[in-house]
């Protein structure tokens, strides 16, 4: 009996629904492999996504000018004013110990610790990146060289839309004027009270100075308000290089002000020493001695006295300071601090150091800052590196204060 091939047989499937079969199972195949890489893919972006914003999340630090000396003149030389002419929290301990030392966490931490002990001269070149886009007001002012006589003539005209530092949304505005590099010597103007927009016309004779000595001065004006019972707050600084201006007659300027730096480019120094004993868990620090430490106080000198800070991590630990030394810019110290250190903790460990002017009818003010660890500017972390390798054995260093 003849079979047609194309029918089929009483439980078998047909063509038609074995085709249809075939078509559903090559799709669930490829959503099941589609679905598998989207997961992965997903996890790994997730991964990178996570460590993004646990390192752009990371909380930064923060942290919180004023008396130059002007020109040393020549044996007989003076200088002569004249009358005026019309947190991140820290990690579990067992995290640290289940987690691979390359994992992500830890460079994570890496980079958090480093954000928050930034070198204070980073924060610095911030803070002043927003000065300079501050309107200070600008400054007038005139002069010329009499070879006759052998003197400098600077007059300090007047200032124009100086910002208010007062609470009462004025300031009190005066000028000093040096020469620089020397800083023996320092002229002023009077003081303009509640004036954004001062007239001096005062005059200022340095006599008997030599022209060849005169073209390598840098004239530097700094205006200031005063404050009767603090240091005086820095408004602007303008410099001029003398060999750049004809000094053959009275030359006036219009300056724009400049936040103001040190006029010396320094808040001083300071010498210290680091001893690290790994035997006992401790670092001594003994503060020895600064010089050439800014005048915060208004008699032009200081009253100088040293915190030292240990900090872990971001957190502090403990505080020591020395005694205060009365209307000193040189002062001899010479007193040494005992921290205890366990050596697993030295990474994370920064000591910081404030040199600070005390005032009795005011709050303190800080003169100038050192930070020292693995991971500060680089004459620090030499210091900190050279105690490291010489154990047991005080190892001294100047270092230069920032703000």
């Amino acid at each position: 009996m003849y079979r047609d091939p194309e029918a089929a047989s009483p439980g078998a499937p047909t063509r038609d629904v074995l085709l249809v079969s075939a078509i559903i199972t090559v799709s669930l195949s490829f959503t099941v492999i589609l679905c598998g890489l989207c997961h992965w893919c997903q996890r790994k972006l997730g991964t990178r996504y996570k460590s993004s914003l646990e390192t752009v999340g990371t909380p930064d630090s923060g942290r919180g000018r004023s008396e130059k000396k002007a020109i040393k003149l020549p044996a007989g030389g003076k200088a002569v004013t004249t009358a005026p002419v019309p947190s991140q929290t820290p990690h579990d301990e067992s995290d640290r110990r289940t987690e691979p030392r390359s994992s992500v966490s830890d460079l994570v931490n890496s980079l958090t610790s480093e954000m928050l002990m930034l070198s204070p001269g980073s924060e610095e070149d911030e803070a002043h990146e927003g000065c300079s886009r501050e309107n200070l007001g600008r400054i007038q002012f005139s002069v010329g060289y009499n070879f006759q006589e052998s003197t400098l003539t600077v007059k300090i005209m007047k200032a124009q839309e100086l910002p208010a530092k007062d609470f009462s949304g004025t300031s009190d505005p005066f000028v000093k004027i040096y020469l620089l590099p020397d800083k023996k010597h320092k002229l002023e103007t009077k003081v303009k009270r509640k004036n954004l927009n001062p007239h001096w016309n005062e005059t200022f004779l340095f006599e008997g100075f030599p022209y060849e000595k005169v073209v390598q001065r840098v004239l530097y004006l700094q205006v200031l308000d005063y404050d009767r019972f603090s240091r005086n707050d820095p408004i602007g600084e303008v410099s001029i290089p003398l060999n750049k201006v004809d000094l053959t007659q009275m030359q006036t300027f219009w300056k724009d002000l400049k936040p103001c730096s040190d006029g010396s480019g320094s808040r001083g120094e300071l010498l210290l020493s680091l001893c690290y004993n790994p035997s006992a868990n401790s670092i001594i620090v003994n503060i020895i001695k600064a010089r050439n430490l800014k005048a915060m106080d208004i008699g032009g000198t200081s009253d100088p006295y040293v915190k030292v800070w240990l900090m872990y991590k971001d957190k502090r630990v403990e505080k020591k300071k020395t005694v205060t030394m009365k209307r000193n810019l040189n002062p001899i110290f010479n007193e040494s601090f005992a921290f205890d250190i366990p050596t697993e903790k030295l990474r994370e460990t920064t000591i910081v150091i404030t040199v600070m002017d005390k005032d009795k009818l005011s709050r303190n003010d800080v003169i100038g800052k050192i930070y020292l660890s693995w991971k500060s500017g680089p004459g620090e972390v030499k210091h900190w590196k050279d105690m490291i390798a010489r154990p047991r054995q005080p190892v001294a260093q100047w270092h230069q204060l920032k703000a």
